[in-house]
């Protein structure tokens, strides 16, 4: 009780700190949040309108249903997780932060998973949009388009690499035992895909008229409040350094930089990054530090999405049962992998890397040169990635299956 109280007063004091210095720092304050709803408004609302939207219809539709009945031989060995969890780490890849929150939560709601698969998702589907790190990041921040691929390889290496090693997370657990197939186990994968696509449906019940309306009304809902996360800390942020207080909140982790032989020019960036990625990342880009040190630190800032995008997702999740305790070890974790990722394909993989990336500032050039405002661009590229995810994930599934069918079509020709 002594403990929880102390927290709750410490939290108070907080608040009324932040509240103060709203009011002695006006300006900055006003223009901090005028900065942080210009980044809402310009490319995240644009850019996960479509996918929030486009993931209810297809969890009402029963499509997700469908997509878990054929990826379940996939996720169940490599992630222990149901094989719906296939549409959360590919809408989670396609639309970022915190679109595999919002899908993971839906899913334990829905009972499609059971608590501990939830944290299992949450900890690897957890990841950036690219076309952050291609072009805001490798573009925008470092003048650098062939940057954008070393970012983006680093990061979903580094997720797929927590996804492996949470894969273990609470394992003796009985709760932790997959469930029970409802959607009949014998029988052509398709056909049984197809027949849990219909129950799912016939259990919604919801026309489409109404499914859709219900689509758009969350999804503005859940947007709105990842705005307001986003304006908020921009202004903690901004009210650290025109108080001053960055220097005194980074000088206990300068002996840590030291001992990684980081430069310690980088230190306002990893407490900006502690909090907001896209300040963090910023602060990387513009730091007096070596070239690889301020890749390696803006990589482990995009891994570690700061506690602006870690309450949009304690937000999304609040009404579940799922613990968010496996999910900030996940992003420690991935914050390490990631720049050691990056360290590596900077260092010794580089030479692989050029060739293998050598279309990398074709691609992000043709990813920025629409001409449209930002608004329309993000909404234009979101929504082409958004339509292309079902078929991208049914070509998946069939070339995932097809060497299956042609081994039993083999035996039984030559039974």
């Amino acid at each position: 009780m002594r403990i929880k109280h102390l927290g709750t007063n410490l939290l108070t004091a907080a608040v009324v700190v932040l509240v103060l210095s709203l009011v002695v720092f006006p300006e900055p304050s006003f223009k901090a949040a005028t900065s942080g709803m210009k980044i809402f408004w310009d490319i995240v609302f644009p850019s996960l309108l479509p996918f929030f939207v486009l993931s209810e219809i297809m969890l009402g539709l029963g499509v997700v249903h469908f997509i878990g009945v054929l990826f379940e031989p996939l996720m169940r060995p490599l992630f222990s997780v149901p094989g719906e969890g296939a549409f959360a780490l590919s809408m989670g890849l396609a639309a970022g932060y915190p679109m595999d929150a919002v899908i993971t939560g839906r899913f334990r709601k829905q009972g499609i998973c059971t608590r501990i698969e939830g944290e299992r998702l949450l900890a690897f589907t957890n990841t950036a949009d690219p076309l952050f790190m291609f072009g805001a990041v490798a573009v925008g921040m470092f003048g650098m388009p062939t940057l954008g691929a070393t970012l983006a390889s680093a990061h979903y290496l580094s997720a797929l690499s927590v996804g492996l090693l949470f894969k273990f997370w609470r394992r003796q657990d009985p709760e932790s035992k997959p469930r029970a197939p409802s959607r009949g186990s014998g029988g052509n994968i398709l056909v049984r895909a197809l027949s849990a696509m219909a129950r799912a449906r016939e259990e919604d019940g919801r026309s489409f008229g109404q499914l859709l309306g219900d689509a758009v009304n969350d999804s503005i809902k859940t947007l709105l409040m990842i705005g307001g996360f986003i304006m908020v800390f921009s202004v903690l942020v901004t009210i650290f350094e025109v108080t001053g207080a960055t220097p005194l909140i980074t000088a206990p982790f300068g002996a840590v930089f030291r001992v990684l032989h980081l430069d310690t020019n980088l230190l306002p960036a990893a407490l900006q990054g502690v909090f907001e990625i896209d300040l963090g990342t910023l602060a990387s880009s513009k730091a007096a530090a070596p070239f690889v040190q301020k890749v390696v630190m803006a990589s482990a800032v995009i891994a570690w999405s700061g506690f602006s995008v870690h309450g949009q997702v304690a937000s999304v999740v609040a009404d579940t049962d799922i613990s968010l305790r496996p999910y900030f070890l996940a992003r420690f974790v991935h914050a390490v992998l990631a720049g050691i990722y990056t360290l590596l394909l900077l260092g010794p993989a580089a030479p692989a890397a050029a060739a293998v990336f050598r279309l990398a500032p074709a691609a992000a050039a043709a990813a920025t040169a629409t001409g449209l405002p930002p608004f329309w661009q993000h909404l234009e590229l979101s929504l082409t990635r958004a339509l292309a995810i079902p078929a991208l994930m049914a070509l998946a599934g069939f070339l995932f299956f097809l060497p299956r069918t042609m081994r039993v079509s083999w035996f039984r020709i030559h039974r």
